[in-house]
């Protein structure tokens, strides 16, 4: 999905209700809409039977009048309405001024549509589809078009109250909604449109809206320049075990490639440092014997002030006291996968870390399961450690402590391999290293590493994504 990036803000239902409320005049905004959703469906379909499905809030009244310009359009429409609207409405006035045939909504009425406008609920539905609605949406097999959202998908979550039906086309307005970018909404939306309906940006002011969509917009990866070197580029250090070396491997390929000037692997066994400098001759390797030593030697140098924790360590105590060391001494700390796991059930001692990556099984084990609401889930957790987190997933959802979120939704299916994880903490490690702020490094990371998988398609390993994610 393409984002113009001069609408990046994402309103939930209540949002959207106050803009439309703040730019009054919610006929000429119904008008607008149901326009929109007619031409979008022009521009994509060809002439065909059509039967919108209307309910009876402002959602139907979006359908009544796109009913209209496609009849106009000359096209074969009829309206099926779930029930009248509040008398007095603005939908009520669109539903009056629809003066085509009209159907029961059943099933039945279904049988000759080619196609179907689903205007039955909006994004702020607050109870499941059941009943008729849920029986008439399940029997659709022409292509749909929804607008706004797929009725029984929420769109402050993306969750689905009840069911919700696959849609080809979704035509909102205005800004999109978290339900546009989050799962499994975003899937059931299709080919998602945004529409400008004449609502003035002025009114976001008066919102605030604290979720965006993530994209350039939002950071920019720093660059270096002739006067550079590399202690200025900053200096990432990787914690490795020894059982799962590999992991710590990626994590510092991905932050050398992502700009780190200096990366170390840091280690406490012998063999493992050994293999590490055969394996990674452009990266620094020390060790020391036993965790108490590594962290003595790691604290012992000021130049080292950010630290990758957790890809292939074991969730031990050792790992738990390396970790909460480093945090202790102020150390900018991007705790992922085994330093994750090593603090089960106790997220408040990771309180001071820079940056959480988990994804939903780790954040389970440390939090709690997130439910449906990743949002909130993710902002709770950032608030109670203070700590950046990044929730990962297709729908990685990025959340700091202030309450500001990002939904980043580049990343293609294919991402869903071992190690990718790892490269994404490096990357993000190496940003922090750069100067980049907690929640603008890992949102970087985590579009960087979707652009860059986009790129490279089906088939990539792990080492092909930290190879390929190239500095600048």
């Amino acid at each position: 999905m393409k984002i113009p990036q001069d609408t990046p803000e994402l309103l939930t239902p209540e949002e959207m209700a106050r803009a439309d409320a703040l730019a009054g005049d919610g006929a000429a905004l119904m008008a607008a809409a149901g326009r929109a959703v007619a031409r979008a469906v022009m521009a994509r379909f060809r002439p065909c039977p059509v039967l919108v499905l209307a309910g009876p809030g402002n959602n139907g009244g979006d359908g009544y009048v796109a009913a209209r310009w496609l009849e106009r359009a000359g096209w074969d429409v009829a309206v099926a309405p779930l029930a009248p609207p509040r008398p007095g409405s603005d939908a009520a006035g669109a539903a009056a001024r629809w003066r085509g045939p009209l159907r029961p909504f059943a099933p039945a009425s279904l049988a000759r549509a080619g196609l179907v406008l689903d205007a039955v609920f909006g994004a702020g539905l607050a109870r499941p589809v059941e009943g008729l609605a849920a029986e008439v949406l399940g029997a659709v097999r022409a292509p749909l078009v929804a607008v706004d959202i797929p009725s029984g998908v929420c769109g402050a979550t993306g969750a689905v109250r009840g069911c919700a039906p696959q849609a080809a086309l979704t035509v909102t307005f205005f800004r999109l909604k978290p339900g546009h970018l989050l799962l499994p909404g975003r899937e059931l939306c299709g080919e998602t449109v945004l529409a400008d309906i004449g609502l003035p940006p002025s009114v976001l002011a008066a919102i605030a809206p604290r979720a965006v969509a993530n994209g350039p917009h939002l950071w920019r990866i720093p660059a270096p320049d002739a006067t550079s070197h590399k202690h200025a580029r900053g200096h990432v250090t990787v914690l490795s075990g020894g059982a799962m070396a590999g992991a710590a491997r990626l994590a510092a390929r991905a932050a050398r490639r992502a700009g780190a000037g200096l990366v170390t692997l840091a280690c406490a066994e012998a063999e493992t440092a050994r293999g590490h400098r055969i394996a990674e001759p452009g990266a620094l390797v020390v060790e020391a014997e036993g965790e108490e030593a590594l962290l003595s030697l790691l604290l012992g140098d000021a130049r080292r002030q950010v630290f990758v924790a957790g890809p292939g360590l074991p969730p031990d105590a050792p790992t738990r006291a390396l970790v909460a060391g480093l945090i202790a001494a102020g150390r900018r700390v991007v705790v992922d996968a085994g330093g994750l796991s090593a603090f089960a059930g106790a997220p408040e001692a990771l309180r001071g870390a820079a940056l959480l990556t988990p994804h939903a099984g780790e954040f389970a084990r440390l939090f709690g399961p997130p439910g449906e609401d990743r949002l909130a889930a993710a902002r709770a957790a950032a608030a109670a450690t203070g700590a950046v987190v990044l929730l990962k997933g297709s729908d990685s959802v990025i959340a700091a402590p202030d309450g500001r979120v990002a939904i980043n939704h580049n990343a293609p299916p294919w991402l869903a391999t071992g190690g990718t994880g790892d490269v994404l903490a490096g990357a993000a490690a190496a940003l922090l290293a750069q100067g980049m702020p907690p929640f603008e490094a890992a949102a970087a990371a985590a579009w960087w590493q979707g652009a860059t998988a986009g790129r490279l398609g089906r088939g990539l390993i792990a080492e092909d994504l930290a190879d390929a994610m190239t500095c600048g």
